[in-house]
C-alpha cells in the first residue's frame, strides 16, 4: 500500500535531513556533491549522509539550483532539520513509502550519468586477469560492506572498483553501477612484476546442504560490525591469569547480607566493572577512539557489558561513569541493564556511549576468549571462567600447593594506537586489582 504523496509547487524548497531508520535521530553530512549556485537535474545526488547504521545518498527532488547550504561536511544534523535551500523549477513530489535504510540494498534512483574512470592495464597483462587498485581510499562504509556481503564481493574486489566519491571514497552508486556492469573485475588477479609473489587464490567452496536460516536484522548488523572491526583495527591479544580467591571468598561470604541491606543481587559483574574502571583511570589512553590521524582520549569512563539476548544475539548495555560509582550503585546499574536485556526492554540510551567493553565469556564456560573490538573503541577485555586449580603459592613456611580460584584475562587491542606495553600493562593492572581485593572490605 502506497503512502499519500505530498507535492510542492516550483519555487523555494527546503531540503531536510531525511530519516534513515526507526531508531535514527541524526545524520552526519559526509560531503556535498552540488555546490551553492550549481544547477542539478531531478534525481541527481545532492549530498551524502552517514549514520551509525547506514550511509545514504540524498537525491534532488526536482530540477533546480542549490541556493544555500545550512551545514558543512562532517556536521551532525538532527532528522528533519533544514540542510539546504533549493530553488526548484518543477513540481516536487515526496513519499514516506520506504526509508533509505530499508532500501539500502536496492538500486538507487535514476540520476545523471557519471563518467567513471576505467582502470588501465599495467604492462602487457590483459585486464581479464589483472588489475591495479582503482580507489586509493580503502575505507569502506558499513553500508558498502553490507551490500558487498550480500553480493559476495570481497575487499580485494571492492578495491578494484572505480570510485567517484569525495577523496576517492567508494559510493553506493559506484558499487551498484559495477554490479550492473557484470562485475568485470570479479576474477582479476593483481599485477606484479615478481612471478614468485603471492596471488590471491580463486577458491570455490562447497557450502554443503541443509536447513537455510535467514539472519534477522540484528544478526546482520552484528555480522557487519564484526567484519568492519576486523577490517579497520589490526587486532592483537594479550593474556594474563589472575588469582581471584580473595574476591570469590568475599563475595560468597557477603552476597546474602548485601542483598538484604541494599535489595540488589551481588554478582561478580559489578566487582569486575569496578576494577576495570580503576585500571582505565590508571591507563587513560586505553579509553580512546581513532578519528583519522587523531586519537580521542575520552573523559568519561563508560563500561560496556557484552550481553546475550534471549534470541542469542549480542548487545552491549553501558554502565555510565563507572569510575564515579560505589559498589551498591554499580550492582544496581548492572542488575537493571541485565534485566532489561533479558526482557528485550533496553532503550537506545542504555546501549550508547561505551568507551571500553568487557565480555564475560566465562559465563558460557569458556576458559578464555579472543574478543573482537567494539568499534570505535580501541580495546576489549574478555574474562574467562573462574576455575579452581592446584597452584603453587608462597607462604611463611615456603612454597606450598593450594586450591585457588583462577581466571584467564585476554585483552584485544587496536595496534594502530595501542602498543604492547600499554595493552600488556593495562590487562596486568586489572588482574592486580582482582588479586589484591580486600577480603575485609565492608559492604
Amino acid at each position: 500500500m502506497k503512502d499519500k504523496e505530498v507535492s510542492a509547487k516550483a519555487g523555494i524548497y527546503e531540503l531536510k535531513m531525511p530519516k534513515m531508520g526507526e531508531s535514527i535521530t541524526e545524520g552526519t553530512i559526509i560531503n556535498w556533491l552540488v555546490n551553492e549556485g550549481d544547477t542539478f537535474e531531478e534525481g541527481d545526488i545532492i549530498l551524502e549522509v552517514a549514520t551509525d547504521k547506514v550511509d545514504n545518498e540524498v537525491p534532488a527532488p526536482a530540477s533546480g539550483t542549490l541556493k544555500k547550504t545550512m551545514f558543512q561536511a562532517k556536521d551532525v544534523v538532527p532528522v528533519g532539520e533544514v540542510i539546504a535551500i533549493l530553488e526548484v523549477s518543477g513540481e516536487v513530489k515526496s513519499s514516506k513509502k520506504e526509508s533509505p535504510a530499508q532500501n539500502k540494498s536496492k538500486a538507487p534512483a535514476k540520476q545523471k550519468k557519471v563518467e567513471r574512470p576505467k582502470p588501465t592495464p599495467q604492462h602487457s597483462v590483459s585486464t581479464t586477469n589483472s588489475f591495479s587498485v582503482s580507489n586509493s581510499n580503502t575505507f569502506f562504509s558499513p553500508l558498502i560492506i553490507s551490500i558487498a556481503k550480500e553480493q559476495h564481493i570481497s575487499f580485494e574486489e571492492l578495491a578494484r572498483i572505480p570510485a567517484t566519491g569525495h577523496e576517492g571514497r567508494l559510493r553506493k552508486s559506484d558499487l551498484f553501477q559495477y554490479i550492473e556492469d557484470g562485475r568485470p573485475y570479479k576474477f582479476a588477479q593483481p599485477v606484479t612484476q615478481d612471478p614468485t609473489a603471492y596471488r590471491i587464490p580463486q577458491l570455490t567452496f562447497d557450502k554443503g546442504k541443509g536447513k537455510v536460516v535467514e539472519m534477522d536484522r540484528m544478526r546482520q548488523m552484528i555480522a557487519d560490525h564484526m567484519v568492519y572491526s576486523k577490517h579497520t583495527s589490526p587486532h592483537v591479544t594479550a593474556y594474563v591469569e589472575a588469582d581471584l580467591t580473595n574476591m570469590v571468598n568475599w563475595r560468597n561470604a557477603n552476597k546474602v547480607a548485601f542483598q538484604e541491606k541494599y535489595g540488589e543481587r551481588l554478582t561478580f559483574t559489578p566487582l569486575f566493572v569496578e576494577a576495570v574502571a580503576k585500571a582505565v583511570k590508571d591507563f587513560p589512553n586505553i579509553n580512546a577512539s581513532v578519528d583519522g590521524n587523531s586519537i580521542i582520549v575520552k573523559e568519561d569512563v563508560n563500561i560496556g557489558m557484552a550481553t546475550a539476548l534471549p534470541s542469542g544475539n549480542l548487545i552491549v548495555p553501558v554502565v555510565k561513569n563507572a569510575d564515579t560509582k560505589d559498589l551498591k550503585t554499580l550492582a544496581s546499574n548492572v542488575n537493571e541493564l541485565a534485566g532489561k536485556a533479558r526482557e528485550n526492554k533496553l532503550a537506545g540510551d542504555d546501549i550508547k556511549g561505551s568507551t571500553f567493553t568487557i565480555s564475560n565469556v566465562g559465563t558460557f564456560g569458556s576458559v578464555m576468549g579472543t574478543p573482537i573490538i567494539n568499534q570505535p573503541e580501541v580495546a576489549i577485555l574478555a574474562l574467562g571462567i573462574i576455575k579452581k586449580r592446584a597452584e603453587v603459592i608462597e607462604t611463611e613456611k615456603g612454597d606450598e600447593i593450594a586450591i585457588r580460584s583462577m581466571m584467564y584475562l585476554s585483552l584485544s587491542f587496536d595496534h594502530r594506537v595501542v602498543d604492547g606495553f600499554l595493552g600488556g600493562s593495562f590487562v596486568r593492572r586489572v588482574a592486580d586489582y582482582f588479586e589484591q581485593f580486600d577480603i575485609n572490605r565492608e559492604i
